[in-house]
């Protein structure tokens, strides 16, 4: 027979020791069986009483009945109390350097918490910590109508930090979400009203300054606590499907741009120096005149210093000019004619000849050449007409002999 077979009357099967035998009090006898789970509890709340010094029997004049009336208060009081600290120790937190703390009291706004060690009730308050310091950024790129019709793709990334942590936290649901349709909004207006040249070439930078302003003049009309730092556009260029064509119209714009460039460069070097030719031919003729004008005075007036000499001695007056013209006139000439007096013949003198011999003459004593003045050819000619006339004169002695 089983060890659980019914009707077993206790035969001594049961793996516990025994049958569920009892005594008239309700006690289990010597036999062992399964543990009782009321009876398990109490044992835990006298544990618990004599622990924390409370008593959970009353011992009377029979056996003494259990009664756990003041066990049960002191454990409920322990469980408050491991709870109350429990409760206290869940409202401490730490705000960072960073981070500001905004504190709502049953839903409402109470306080913004700074940086540092800080206490709310749990349950009670609610605190959201935001950083204020981190710089955030939104990218954001879409095909967009430009003032003259044309079609760009414009992509850009706008910067901005959390100014305002109520703000950010409680006026707005979605901040991010509102910068981003703000952005958008934002970008399309300015291109719209831009040309597309100005956008694909030098206006990047000025589109970028007219999209900040204008997203943070949104940001600030919703009141989102976001500060934009920056705005870059990170490309700007035709689609995709005609990008070809006009990579080719910006090459010959750039050409354009290139030999304009050049070409200013070049006046820029020439242009200046035609006005100094201008200016120098200017002075140049200015000084001429000058000198022109100032000679023609001179002349003049030594003319009219010789007219009234002239008319005071008339034929020294002709002498000396004859003279003076003479001299003025074979300064210049390398050869002499010489007329002599009672004679029909002309000599004819090489001075050139004479003073190239007595240069010669000079440099095979002295290693530096040396040129006759005036005074010098003076007295070789000088000699020269004494030497002729001493001739001229021997022969018509012997003539008339």
């Amino acid at each position: 027979m089983a060890w659980n077979e019914p009707g077993g009357n206790g035969n001594g099967q049961d793996p516990w020791g025994g049958g569920d035998k009892r005594d008239d009090k309700g006690n289990r006898g010597n036999d062992q069986g399964p543990p009782d789970l009321d009876e398990a509890l109490r044992k835990l709340q006298d544990r618990l009483n004599d622990l924390f010094g409370g008593s959970g029997k009353k011992r009377g004049g029979g056996g003494g009945d259990s009664s756990p009336a003041g066990s049960n208060n002191a454990f409920i009081f322990v469980v408050l109390g491991v709870a109350a600290l429990a409760w206290v120790g869940m409202g401490f937190y730490t705000v960072d350097q960073q981070e500001r703390g905004v504190v709502l009291t049953l839903g409402k706004y109470s306080d913004t918490v700074t940086p540092g060690l800080a206490w709310n009730p749990p349950l009670i308050d609610e605190v959201s910590i935001v950083n204020t310091t981190r710089v955030r950024s939104h990218d954001h790129q879409a095909l967009m109508l430009t003032e003259d019709e044309n079609i760009v793709d414009v992509a850009m990334t706008a910067q901005y930090v959390v100014a305002d942590p109520k703000a950010y936290e409680l006026s707005v649901r979605d901040p991010d979400g509102s910068l981003s349709n703000a952005a958008e909004s934002a970008l399309r207006h300015v291109v719209g009203s831009s040309e597309m040249h100005s956008i694909l070439t030098e206006g990047r930078e000025t589109l970028a300054i007219q999209v900040k302003e204008r997203l943070q003049r949104y940001m600030s009309d919703y009141n989102t606590g976001i500060s934009i730092t920056q705005v870059n556009i990170k490309n700007a260029q035709a689609p995709s499907q005609v990008q070809d064509a006009f990579d080719d119209v910006i090459k010959a714009r750039e050409d354009e741009q290139r030999v304009k460039n050049e070409a200013q460069s070049y006046a820029n070097g020439v242009v200046p120096e035609a006005r100094g030719k201008a200016q120098r031919m200017l002075e140049e003729a200015s000084a001429y005149r000058e000198q022109v004008v100032s000679k023609a005075e001179g002349e003049s007036k030594r003319f009219t210093a010789l007219l009234t000499e002239y008319e005071k001695a008339p034929e020294v007056t002709r002498e000396r000019l004859y003279l003076d013209t003479m001299q003025e006139v074979l300064a210049k000439n390398a050869k002499v004619l010489i007329d002599v007096e009672g004679g029909n013949n002309m000599m004819y003198l090489p001075v050139d000849k004479l003073i190239q011999n007595n240069s010669n003459r000079q440099s095979a004593t002295t290693s530096g050449s040396v040129r006759l003045d005036d005074q010098s050819l003076r007295n070789v000619t000088n000699q020269v007409v004494d030497q002729i006339r001493k001739g001229q004169a021997t022969t018509r002695r012997e003539g008339r002999q």
